[in-house]
């Protein structure tokens, strides 16, 4: 069908969306397989003590999170690559149950900054842990992500005596060379000091979320105007 150009603009930026989308809910996906299905954590799922650990609830959110962005790229570029209406319907749907849940989570974890905190630093000291007894690369590049963002150096801060001191990021001085933040404190203080600026990040995923809501109901109101005309066309003419 033929779109004017705020439908092609609309279109396109969904398929940019769909993209970043993509490429995020693949890697929760896959990070959280590993995770789960990993020699050297698979035990930690066998074992009924273990079942609500941090860890375990950690590993979960990741693949549920992965599989449902996944999902909602499927029917999103399917939708805007061929533009059926139909499928829109079901990403805007999605898109729209994602943004409250968005939203609604910043403003838990704000409420709740101290708990959610400790229940991050349990999560990190048993990817911790699991790193020290089994070397697992995926577990490695997980704490070396964690560690360049919050810009803290395992569980000691003292690059001499870490454990973990490859996963460490660069120092910036020299006072850094000797210590440096430990991560469960640079968790618990992100949580607790910087509180508004947690929720501030999830409510701006959030806003994009709506942004890409409003551009599917834009394509949406397009697609359909331009097949009423197609209809009325057809229907002038035979």
């Amino acid at each position: 069908m033929a779109l004017d150009g705020c439908g092609l603009l609309c279109k396109y930026i969904l398929l940019v969306f769909n993209l970043i989308f993509a490429v995020v809910g693949f890697a929760f996906l896959g990070l959280g397989l590993w995770l789960r299905f990993s020699d050297n954590t698979r035990g930690i799922f066998e074992i009924e003590t273990l079942n609500s650990t941090a860890f375990v609830t950690g590993v979960t959110v990741l693949i549920v999170m992965g599989a449902v962005m996944l999902i909602v790229v499927a029917f999103g570029d399917y939708g805007a690559c061929n533009e059926k209406r139909c499928s829109l319907q079901v990403f805007t749907v999605l898109l729209a149950i994602l943004a409250v849940a968005e939203v609604a989570i910043g403003v838990l974890a704000y409420s709740r900054s101290d708990e959610v905190g400790l229940h991050i630093t349990e999560f990190y000291s048993s990817m911790y842990a699991l790193y020290l007894t089994s070397g697992d690369p995926a577990i490695g590049i997980t704490l070396t992500f964690i560690h360049k963002m919050l810009h803290c150096c395992g569980v000691t801060g003292v690059p001499v005596i870490e454990l973990a001191k490859k996963t460490c990021p660069k120092p910036d001085g020299i006072l850094e060379h000797l210590i440096m933040p430990n991560c469960p404190g640079i968790i618990v203080d992100v949580f607790n000091s910087k509180a508004p600026l947690v929720m501030g990040i999830f409510i701006g995923t959030g806003a994009l979320l709506i942004i890409a809501l409003v551009c599917s109901s834009i394509l949406l109101q397009k697609l359909k105007r331009t097949q009423q005309e197609i209809t009325a066309y057809y229907n002038k003419v035979y």
